[in-house]
């Protein structure tokens, strides 16, 4: 995932343009820096003939298990649409698009319902409205990030202007909501503005407004700044990351940790180039020790619940870096993953969220040398 370093072509400057003006292509290309071009991070050697086996056998099963009104179950109240939304970044990442693909009807089925999931038209909210005591505050905010992502990622491959249009109002919507729930820690958290900030939540918010940004809408750069401060501040001397900034206990643990890291890769920004690689390089270290297929006392690791969640943002966070991190750590998690398909016929499951959460973070990570996510791409 280079999302510190989007591609911004002449094309996609001149379609924002066209779309939105020059203020549009503008906010394009803010923040944007040269891409260094297709990485030697992708190919067969990653995706293995038994890794593409697993793949196909993951996205039929998932496939299939989608709902007929376009959602993926999601087991905790309040879930179903940031599930959905993994679900159909799994599918794009697979090559599929809106129509087009062997799944290419089921991501169309994704986008209606992810666009049809407004709570209301003013809140510009994903998902259960978590105020109507129907959903859990904690799950429908992170389903709104995730929800918000697979938007951003799939409205540059829509096949028709309506379509577009339809889909980048909503990722507008869904976009100033995420601004305007920043709290005054520079953070986010279960509720609007609520404090105290926690880094978890941050980093759903972070990658969403970055893709929202990647794809021509407009973020502000100071809630882009101080959300990287946040995650910055939430750093310990051993380069993990606590859950809180100022208060509970000062402690690292892996699957926040990974998570962090994304989240400073998300900002891009300039100004805090330094500060931010100088904490992402800090991280990184911390996150090398927790390589999968070792073994790890119960203490070391995040309860097993977190599992799917930490070894999705870890191998973000090593596809980022590239280089030895990437080719270190994606051959070990590709395995335990496969590892994990073949006791459970090519699904993945035993987390809380439910299968199809677990399968889509599966198949993200596996896909991810595939290099087809527009997030993601070297």
């Amino acid at each position: 995932m280079l999302i510190s370093r989007p591609q911004v072509s002449r094309r996609s400057v001149l379609r924002a343009v066209l779309a939105g003006g020059p203020l549009a292509a503008l906010q394009v290309g803010a923040f944007a820096q040269p891409s260094s071009g297709l990485s030697s991070d992708t190919g067969a050697e990653f995706i293995t003939p038994d890794t593409q086996a697993a793949i196909d056998r993951g996205l039929e099963l998932l496939a299939q298990s989608q709902l007929a009104n376009g959602s993926f179950e999601g087991r905790l109240r309040g879930s179903t649409a940031g599930v959905t939304g993994l679900s159909g970044l799994a599918l794009l990442g697979a090559g599929n698009q809106p129509g087009r693909g062997k799944y290419g009807r089921n991501v169309s089925r994704v986008v209606d319902y992810v666009t049809g999931s407004l709570a209301d038209t003013n809140s510009g909210f994903l998902g259960d409205n978590p105020f109507n005591r129907l959903a859990s505050p904690q799950y429908a905010t992170y389903g709104h990030g995730f929800a918000s992502l697979f938007l951003a990622e799939v409205c540059g491959m829509l096949p028709d202007v309506q379509s577009q249009k339809k889909v980048r109002a909503v990722l507008e919507k869904a976009t100033a909501f995420a601004v305007a729930a920043q709290n005054a820690e520079g953070g986010w958290r279960y509720e609007p503005n609520a404090l105290p900030a926690d880094v978890s939540v941050t980093v759903a918010m972070m990658m969403a407004l970055r893709a929202a940004r990647n794809a021509g809408v407009f973020v502000p750069k100071d809630v882009v700044r101080r959300g990287a401060k946040y995650i910055r501040d939430c750093q310990l001397t051993d380069g993990g990351f606590r859950y809180f900034r100022s208060i509970g206990l000062p402690e690292s643990a892996f699957a926040r940790s990974a998570a962090a890291v994304v989240g400073l890769y998300s900002a891009s920004i300039p100004e805090d180039e330094k500060v931010n690689s100088a904490a992402i390089e800090r991280g990184l270290r911390y996150l090398r020790q927790f390589v999968p297929n070792r073994q790890f006392s119960q203490h070391e690791l995040s309860p097993a619940h977190y599992y799917y969640y930490g070894q999705y943002y870890a191998a973000l966070a090593m596809w980022s870096a590239g280089g030895d991190y990437w080719r270190t750590w994606f051959p070990a998690i590709r395995d335990e993953l496969l590892g994990r398909a073949r006791a459970n016929d090519g699904t993945w499951s035993g987390d809380q969220h439910g299968s199809a959460y677990a399968t889509a973070m599966s198949l993200i990570v596996l896909q991810l040398p595939n290099n087809y996510l527009p997030i993601l791409q070297k």
